[in-house]
């Protein structure tokens, strides 16, 4: 029944990969002391009776490393995005010219890059519990054949050795993006 594993690692394979695409965006949205569009992403924007997400009312441009702009598309939001902004908690400060909206990015003390390091090894450690979340549930999958005698025991310990790699090459990638976030946090 080798069709079986291919179904279980295919199924295993998506959910780590949703693990890490979480991870990503969690990621996109830590402010490392250079302008960046992701930046804005969790930005929701009161219009038009409703909350929307920035991205639909206006266009995000980064034109140097340290600025945001925002180009409003209907001048009458542009105050609406300017609040929203500023009440995202992300610590920035717009100003407002016509339908532009400038988004200063400052520079990063110490202690707020340690902080924005210990929020990114918090995020990481959140998506390696969600794949060994994976792997159990993975296991308990295989364990739950064997005791239906639907696999044997060999077969068995080879697909937990399978899955097993499988995390562990998640949790590697998690680290290297880790590294990664890491070194672009401290960077001056």
């Amino acid at each position: 029944m080798p069709a079986d594993l291919a179904a279980l690692k295919q199924d295993l394979t998506r959910r780590m990969d949703g693990a890490l695409e979480t991870l990503r965006r969690e990621f996109a949205g830590l402010r490392a002391g250079r302008a960046s569009p992701a930046l804005l992403e969790p930005v929701r924007v009161e219009a038009y009776g409703t909350e929307m997400p920035l991205s639909q009312v206006a266009t995000v441009n980064v034109p140097e490393p340290r600025m945001i702009t925002v180009q409003v598309w209907d001048r009458a939001l542009a105050g609406a995005v300017d609040r929203a902004i500023r009440d995202a908690g992300l610590g920035l400060n717009p100003s407002t010219e016509g339908q532009i909206v400038r988004v200063p990015i400052p520079m990063l003390t110490e202690e707020r890059r340690n902080d924005l390091a210990k929020t990114a090894a918090r995020y990481a450690e959140g998506a390696k519990v969600a794949v060994r979340g994976v792997r159990r549930d993975g296991m308990d999958q295989i364990k739950a054949l064997e005791k239906k005698h639907e696999i044997g025991e060999d077969e068995a310990k080879a697909w937990a050795e399978d899955v097993q790699k499988l995390t562990d090459s998640y949790i590697k990638r998690i680290d290297e993006q880790l590294a990664e976030k890491d070194r672009d946090i401290r960077q001056v």
